[in-house]
């Protein structure tokens, strides 16, 4: 299994993201593009497709707010481990200045022998001695001063850098627990949503009956290439070829982990032959493209396309799940020579030979 892949994520806001849906008409549910069998559309199934889309677009937008605050606080944590380098010097700075006082004051009791400056004035001998004297007066007062005006201000810096930076940690850790609670509470609610719209899908498979194609608007995009893969954030797990107990012989695709509800693409123009809701595939939409090859797409939560419809490059085609004969959520992707099982050929060889790398 190949390492996760990320490719650039929309960039919606959120007054941008809500999504619109339209029922369309009753879908066909197996069958080529000419078969006119169909079953009622539902009325919840886009409603629940349409919020998944939404939800997704707006942890996409949190999580970009979250890893900007990860990055601030990063940032912020430099700041604050050179303030601390900072304060730890004028914390040096400051006992110097105390020592430096602390000298002052044994060096004039030193010198005086006990007496203070003006007594020795009075006793001097000389008018060149008293002079001696009061500028050692003049010059022992001046230092002192200035010994402690540099320790106040010192100590009143230190004061307030420690407030500043205390400050400053408190502000970014209130910043990241209101992002991650942002960021936890959006995701709780696409669980939800991914569950409900699971269970839809799982309540269709049952009845072998599709619910009607949820239209979900498409994104704005204007693909230059004519093929894409066929969702646009993933992490590759089983290949074409596998070997297991899960498959009746070889796996016939190559599988994709993606959550419930990521919208799936088709990955290069074409016609939708078959919309499917029933069998060890689940909800499933075949494609067929020019040359006479058909892509699948498999285990499917919804569909947003109608058999027979015309599909561009990269657009959605349905909602990925867990249908059918699944262990978890994700999407099978083949790769066919007709539009049935049995003629799948390695798709990611097929998706490199028209430059896409898987």
């Amino acid at each position: 299994m190949r390492s996760r892949r990320r490719h650039r994520p929309l960039l919606v806001t959120l007054l941008s993201c809500a999504l619109a849906v339209l029922m369309a008409g009753p879908t066909a549910a197996t069958g080529d593009a000419d078969s006119s069998d169909s079953s009622d559309s539902s009325d919840s199934t886009g409603g629940v497709g349409v919020e998944v889309v939404r939800l997704y677009e707006e942890v996409s937008l949190a999580t970009q707010q979250y890893e900007a605050g990860r990055r601030e606080a990063e940032a912020q944590r430099g700041r604050t481990q050179r303030l601390e380098r900072l304060l730890d010097r004028e914390r040096q700075d400051i006992a110097l200045l105390h020592g430096d006082l602390g000298r002052i004051a044994r060096a004039q009791y030193r010198d005086g022998g006990g007496l203070p400056h003006t007594a020795r004035m009075l006793l001097a001998d000389s008018p060149e001695e008293l002079m001696r004297g009061q500028r050692a007066v003049r010059q022992a007062d001046l230092a002192v001063d200035n010994a402690v005006t540099r320790s106040r201000r010192a100590e009143s810096r230190l004061a307030a850098d420690e407030s500043r930076a205390a400050s400053a940690r408190r502000a970014l850790e209130r910043r990241n627990d209101e992002l991650a609670e942002i960021k936890q509470g959006i995701e709780r609610k696409l669980e939800e949503a991914q569950g409900t719209l699971q269970g839809q899908a799982d309540a269709s498979v049952a009845a072998g009956a599709c619910r009607g194609s949820a239209r979900l608007d498409q994104p704005d995009t204007a693909f230059t290439r004519r093929w894409v893969p066929p969702v646009e954030t993933y992490g590759l797990s089983a290949g074409f070829g596998s070997g297991g107990e899960r498959w009746a012989s070889r796996h016939t695709g190559q599988d994709f982990a993606v959550d419930i509800g990521t919208p799936v693409r088709s990955v290069g123009k074409g016609r939708v032959v078959k919309v499917s809701c029933g069998g060890p595939f689940g909800i499933e939409v075949v494609v067929r493209h020019a040359g006479g090859y058909y892509t699948q797409y498999a285990h499917l939560a919804a569909v947003t396309v109608d058999q027979g419809e015309r599909v561009s490059v990269g657009q959605w085609v349905g909602q990925s799940g867990t249908t059918g004969n699944s262990t978890g959520p994700h999407l099978h992707f083949e790769v066919r020579l007709t539009p049935r099982s049995g003629s799948a050929i390695d798709p990611r060889e097929w998706l490199a030979e028209r430059g896409v790398e898987l």
